[in-house]
């Protein structure tokens, strides 16, 4: 109970969690604690039951009448096997089922942990980077609605302010994913500002993924859900996340390669027509619904935060193509172009253009900002993009990790490699840290047996002394072990092979240890 309390306050205090969930959070984390104090229970208990037999002459007894040691020990060694058995099905199946429904908890409360969070401390960094600050002046939990909302979004280093954006009010939805979770917050009347722009806009719709709150670390994951990472990397969110990202800044550059070598055809254009462009020579084509659009600049360039620019003498045809194919024809100095997921599925993505001030030709008229949403990759884009995908659709991180430049044809940018090591990087921590995790469950696990049969070798050997002499004795050994076991897993985390090797080998050592401290003690005792 008392490490239950000690494991929850971490939770309580970062979400802000009411009395309810706490009580809720007590009953997922017994389980989970159980996992090592059982071990320490049942050593303690065999310690102290043995010394007490023994004290009290009745282990002298039992010899005198020819019952042998093995004999004598038989019920300790039953429970040091049920307490190992135990402790296995805890640490691969138990614990991390309960570490799934405490996520399952969380997940359902997380609206009333937000609007909580932001009536106690006036603003809430959304999990798991924190990049993401609201902040508001009321708060209506019955209609999910917050009052005078400021969103600020912070750079990937924390140093700068991205942008920032305030509305009158702002809808809050969470929508719980298997892998993942999404919160959509929807803002009215905002206004956005950021470094290269300032515009108001009727509704604005961001959408924010994250992770898991609690499971995410394989050190949470059952046997078989490790096993099935190792089989497809692609079902572990961080090893997603990553992927998606170098996913999708490898269209961005596949997009704003084939844009540059299109545009490049008609060289900068002399005279900006007044009527819907018939030639399209030098034209990029984005098909969409309702709208698509043909396109030329005097450059293209791929920007840090993942954007095409369009800059210079921006021409743009937008064509309606489900309804009339009436088409407009706008000019401005700098364009974007934006990849964005449907429904966060970067699998599928889609484009948005936006302009700064357009002026549409024919009319005497500036627009602020129009955006045209729903544009489609070109097909050459897409076939490039589909050989990093597995037959059912998913993506491949091994193949966006290490055979990026053969299979696209394109050299990566700096951004893109920066992308490609993070990834390469955190596959080869995940595997490692799978086996370094199921090397660990299964040394603290089988260890239970030798380091309770210490506590009562230890327990009969200390008979004259104080009870609890045995078990302060018997736990140096078990120190040692857990002590090789977290050894073991930091000398892993190196992430080289020989290191990966030694600290497994640590691990086990610990556990050889254990078993020869059992020889000599038991050795011992048959000799005396």
């Amino acid at each position: 109970m008392i490490l239950s309390l000690g494991s929850i306050l971490q939770p309580v205090q970062e979400f802000g969690l009411g009395s309810r969930q706490v009580v809720h959070l007590m009953g997922y984390f017994l389980p989970i604690t159980l996992t090592f104090v059982l071990p320490m229970a049942a050593l303690f208990a065999g310690a102290l039951v043995y010394g007490r037999f023994a004290s009290d002459n009745e282990f002298d007894a039992c010899r005198a009448t020819g019952i042998s040691i093995l004999t004598l020990v038989y019920p300790g060694l039953a429970l040091a096997i049920m307490v190992a058995i135990a402790n296995l099905l805890l640490s691969f199946y138990v614990m991390p089922v309960f570490v799934h429904r405490a996520e399952e908890s969380l997940k359902a409360d997380a609206e009333h942990i937000l609007f909580r969070n932001i009536e106690r401390k006036g603003y809430y960094a959304l999990p798991p980077d924190e990049r993401y600050l609201i902040y508001a002046a009321q708060t209506d939990l019955a209609r999910g609605t917050l009052w005078g909302v400021i969103l600020v979004q912070m750079t990937k280093d924390y140093r700068e302010i991205e942008s920032i954006t305030t509305a009158e009010r702002a809808e809050i939805d969470f929508i719980p994913r298997e892998n993942s979770n999404e919160v959509k917050i929807i803002a009215y009347n905002p206004r956005i500002m950021g470094a290269t722009v300032e515009a108001r806009i009727g509704r604005s719709l961001i959408t924010r993924e994250f992770g898991s709150l609690l499971g995410d670390d394989i050190k949470f994951k059952k046997i078989d859900e490790m096993k099935r990472i190792q089989a497809d990397l692609i079902r572990f969110y961080p090893i997603e996340k990553l992927a998606r990202e170098a996913y999708k800044q490898m269209l961005a550059e596949l997009l704003t390669k084939d844009i540059s070598e299109t545009i490049k055809v008609a060289g900068k254009m002399n005279e900006v027509p007044s009527a819907p462009v018939e030639d399209t020579t030098g034209f990029y084509s984005l098909l969409g619904v309702p709208n698509s659009v043909k396109f030329t600049a005097d450059q293209c360039t791929m920007q840090k935060d993942g954007q095409i620019e369009l800059a210079g003498n921006v021409v743009v045809v937008e064509q309606d193509t489900d309804g009339d194919g009436r088409a407009n024809t706008l000019i401005c100095e700098q364009a974007r172009l934006t990849l964005e997921g449907l429904e966060g599925d970067m699998l599928a993505p889609t484009l948005t253009m936006d302009m700064d001030q357009a002026e549409k030709v024919g009319h005497e008229q500036f627009m602020l900002r129009p955006f045209v949403r729903g544009l489609i990759p070109p097909q050459a884009i897409e076939a490039v993009a589909y050989q990093f995908r597995s037959q059912s659709g998913e993506l491949r991180p091994d193949k966006l990790a290490r055979e990026l430049s053969d299979l696209s044809g394109l050299q990566p940018s700096g951004v893109l490699q920066d992308k490609q090591h993070e990834l390469e990087r955190e596959i080869r921590k995940t595997l490692v840290e799978i086996k370094s995790e199921v090397h660990s469950r299964l040394v603290f696990g089988t260890g239970c047996v030798p380091m309770i049969l210490i506590g009562i070798g230890l327990g009969i050997i200390k008979k004259g002394g104080h009870l609890l002499t045995a078990f302060g004795a018997s736990c140096v050994p078990a120190a040692v072990l857990i002590v090789c076991i977290m050894s073991g897993k930091q000398m892993t985390e190196n992430l080289g092979a020989a290191e990966t090797l030694s600290g497994v080998a640590i691990m086990w050592a610990g556990l050889v240890f254990l078993s020869l401290v059992v020889i000599l003690i038991y050795g011992h005792l048959l000799r005396h």
